[in-house]
């Protein structure tokens, strides 16, 4: 049976649906740091959880993921705020890093790696080249590199977040 591409909501439809049908249009259940803290802690050593993060950690998934997914699955539960969910971050953080040390696991990934963007430098690098060499139509793999080195320098330079001081 053939889809009807035109079986979808209407712009704006969303906007006159009732507010209060989801869980994070409510006041969420903690509204504490302590509280929210308290609670992942009871669910992370539950039996079920405890196995699934210790899978999911023996399979190289990252610290990071594993407590962003609980973060994120706690607001979207209605469980806390986005507020309370920055600030829980590091303490959900630490206690999935207590489990994965608990179960000695070894290596454990911390952090998400490659969060920049390198597809995008690799071509923002070539058409700089290309319009900088106006004639060269297929830029040297070596001044490519230099670029791209480049841009990875200027990047590290700047201050990382928005909270970051910078330039005045």
């Amino acid at each position: 049976m053939k889809e009807n591409i035109f079986d979808a909501p209407i712009p704006g439809q969303s906007l006159t649906n009732v507010p209060g049908n989801y869980p994070w249009e409510h006041a969420p259940q903690f509204t504490s740091v302590d509280e929210a803290s308290e609670y992942v802690w009871d669910r992370l050593h539950t039996p079920k959880m405890m196995d699934q993060v210790v899978t999911f950690l023996k399979n190289d998934i990252p610290v990071e993921a594993i407590a962003r997914m609980i973060l994120f699955g706690g607001f979207s539960e209605g469980k806390w705020s986005v507020d309370v969910a920055l600030l829980i971050s590091e303490v959900i953080f630490n206690q999935v890093l207590a489990i994965g040390m608990r179960a000695e696991i070894p290596n454990i990934k911390m952090f998400i790696k490659d969060q920049s963007n390198a597809k995008f430098h690799k071509q923002f690098a070539k058409f700089k080249t290309m319009k900088n060499n106006g004639k060269e139509k297929k830029p040297s793999k070596e001044r490519l590199k230099e670029f791209v080195s480049e841009v990875k320098e200027e990047l590290q330079e700047q201050p990382l977040g928005l909270m970051a001081k910078g330039d005045a």
